[in-house]
């Protein structure tokens, strides 16, 4: 019973906390925008469900805690339309209440009857506030923290790999892929520009890489062969390799000023926005197993190995756990917001992205989308992620083995 308490708080805990944050930053982007717009706003809750607490500020917004940590929501006055685009009936009845009920002028401070343009820039602010998160969470790690790059000429070429199908040899210093400068062959952040990382997103794509050899630049075209590698969630994925190796050498600890450390924030958060990209346009050709998609399962499993690494690797000293700790769940983070950012630009009616669809097809036709547009849409994208939800679930219950579990005392 203890093993398994301790299992649920290891897995569940940071998981917890790394998601409610996410969502309320996300929440905090539409919300401060809104504001921003004169946008009434009812409510601003952190978590699901019945309130702890609550208070209601100056502005009439009521500040709720809720019993159920999986995230939050911002709820607009009047928000009562499930795709959240009126069309032209159901705004001028809302105005005819609104008018009624408050007086002429009150429609305008309500989000349907702001201007196009700030109704879309309420939307966009959610997705831009994850990855504004993932930012500033990468640029503290770059300046406080520093990096640790391995750096030299490659010592070794594997026998039968890529890299030697492509001409590569021992001396040969790697300088940049496909035209992007490569700071290192690995280091502790995987920032954008480390070879072992950029390779290992790419398995099965030509990579363009400029060498060093012999004080002469040259170009030799490779693309990385696919190697088995357990995951975080449980799993297993394909890796690209190259099939190269530096010698055995101590990383160098780089330094960054607070300017640089956000240029290099800016340059992970866009790398991972990349990675993700070129995953799910390999999971369309084929290139990508789709068992690579991941639910709150998966995330979960994945918080608790990284506070499980941490642990193991602290132990004994309460101030390296508390920093090993920190900055893993920290930079977990920030992959996590990026991804939440991305999916809900997706042009999915449920979804930001289909907020923002809608409200493109407004500013071209001059008029909202029909309303049963939006109801056929809206059941449609809520299918959609349904069935997203569940083959990503079922990945992971594989990965867990709970299939097996309980086909067993049947077999």
């Amino acid at each position: 019973m203890l093993a398994f308490l301790e299992t649920a708080a290891i897995n569940v805990a940071p998981f917890l906390v790394v998601i409610t944050l996410i969502v309320t930053i996300h929440e905090l982007g539409h919300f401060l925008t809104a504001r921003a717009c004169g946008v009434a706003v009812d409510r601003f809750s952190i978590g699901f469900g019945r309130a702890i607490a609550s208070f209601r500020d100056r502005w009439g917004t009521e500040w709720r805690l809720a019993w159920l940590p999986l995230g939050g929501y911002v709820r607009f006055a009047g928000d009562d339309n499930a795709a959240s685009v009126p069309d032209e009936a159901d705004l001028d009845d809302l105005r005819t209440r609104i008018i009624a009920r408050e007086g002429v002028g009150a429609e305008r401070r309500y989000f349907y009857f702001k201007p196009l343009w700030q109704r879309a820039l309420v939307v966009l602010a959610g997705p831009v506030a994850n990855f504004l998160l993932a930012i500033a969470i990468f640029a503290v790690l770059f300046g406080t923290i520093g990096d640790a790059i391995a750096q030299g000429p490659i010592a070794q070429v594997t026998p039968g790999s890529a890299a030697q199908a492509a001409g590569f040899r021992v001396g040969d210093e790697i300088v940049a892929a496909d035209g992007h400068e490569l700071r290192g062959f690995d280091s502790i952040w995987q920032r954008f520009g480390d070879l072992h990382d950029y390779v290992a997103y790419r398995n099965g794509v030509p990579i363009d890489f400029t060498v060093k050899r012999a004080g002469q630049f040259i170009h030799i075209r490779a693309t990385p062969g696919g190697v088995q590698e357990a995951n975080l969630f449980g799993g297993a994925q394909t890796a690209g390799r190259l099939g190269v190796a530096l010698a055995p050498q101590k990383a160098k600890i780089v330094h960054y000023g607070p300017i640089e450390a956000l240029g290099l924030g800016v340059a992970r958060t866009w790398d991972t926005v990349e990675t993700t990209g070129l995953y799910l346009s390999g999971m369309f050709t084929g290139r990508v197993s789709p068992s690579q998609l991941h639910s709150v399962i998966g995330t979960a499993e994945a918080s608790g190995a990284i506070t499980k690494a941490a642990i193991d690797d602290g132990r004994g000293d309460p101030g390296v756990l508390a920093l090993e700790l920190a900055v893993s769940l920290a930079n977990f983070c920030a992959l996590i917001s990026i991804t939440v950012g991305l999916v809900n630009l997706l042009p999915i009616p449920v979804l930001d992205g289909g907020h923002l669809l809608f409200y493109a097809y407004e500013a071209v036709v001059r008029r909202p989308v029909s309303a049963g547009v939006q109801a056929a849409g809206y059941r449609v994208g809520l299918a959609l992620l349904a069935c997203l939800l569940l083959f990503a679930t079922g990945n992971d219950l594989h990965f867990q083995k709970v299939f097996h579990f309980l086909g067993g005392p049947f077999s």
